[in-house]
């Protein structure tokens, strides 16, 4: 069966990894994983959440930096125009903006607040990430179709490499995710999985240990 957007153009190139990655963790909060709140308890972002701390463990393990993020609201004056009525009651201090344990007990290296749905959306994201020379992001979190998408174009439109763990995303709905994450690959990113991340994050640390001398500490140097 043929595809409009090969025609067209489109490609499904590998961007790849750079010299220096981060892993990007986006709402994983109890509001979107906790299924006594409106929004949370699918099926999906509950797994997501599992395959993601296995790709954080191997990030802290490796020195990677690890930025997570949650959605809270000082007030609704402060909120965007949202169409999500539960959104909305994602107050600054409850409960529902609390990181999901399972992504808290792993200890990010960062937590942003955000209104918006990009992680990078008036946050100090991007001047971190210029700070510590990251050129590669590895994105995970929910919802897939939402703010997991707005990050990666973000993401993208600043220049960085970015890399998507497909079963480290979550969305309610399996056609919603599939056919955003197909579209990102085809204009955007590399989608991969934990697997994959994990292997990658494990390469990047072989390399930058052979590379980097002992002596140096903290003085590394990330470009090859």
């Amino acid at each position: 069966m043929s595809d409009i957007y090969t025609q067209r153009g489109y490609r499904n190139e590998m961007v790849g990894f750079g010299a220096k990655p981060a892993l990007l963790v986006v709402d994983f909060q109890r509001g979107f994983t906790d299924s006594r709140f409106p929004m949370g308890g699918a099926p999906m972002v509950g797994h997501a959440v599992d395959e993601t701390t296995r790709v954080m463990r191997a990030a802290k393990s490796a020195g990677i930096l690890i930025i997570a993020c949650v959605i809270a609201f000082d007030s609704r004056k402060s909120a965007p125009l949202w169409k999500i009525g539960p959104v909305l009651d994602l107050q600054a201090g409850s409960e529902a903006t609390e990181l999901d344990p399972r992504i808290a007990a792993e200890g990010p290296d960062v937590v942003l607040s955000k209104t918006a749905p990009s992680l990078f959306f008036g946050t100090a994201a991007s001047a971190i990430l210029t700070r510590e020379r990251v050129d590669t992001v590895i994105v995970t979190g929910c919802i897939t179709s939402g703010c997991v998408r707005a990050t990666i174009v973000d993401a993208f439109s600043l220049g960085l490499r970015v890399q998507v763990a497909k079963d480290c995303c979550g969305d309610h709905d399996l056609v919603a995710h599939e056919q955003n994450l197909a579209d990102v690959a085809r204009r955007y990113a590399d989608v991969i999985d934990a697997d994959t991340a994990i292997e990658s994050i494990n390469k990047w640390r072989s390399r930058n240990d052979r590379d980097v001398p002992a002596s140096a500490g903290c003085q590394n140097e990330f470009s090859h």
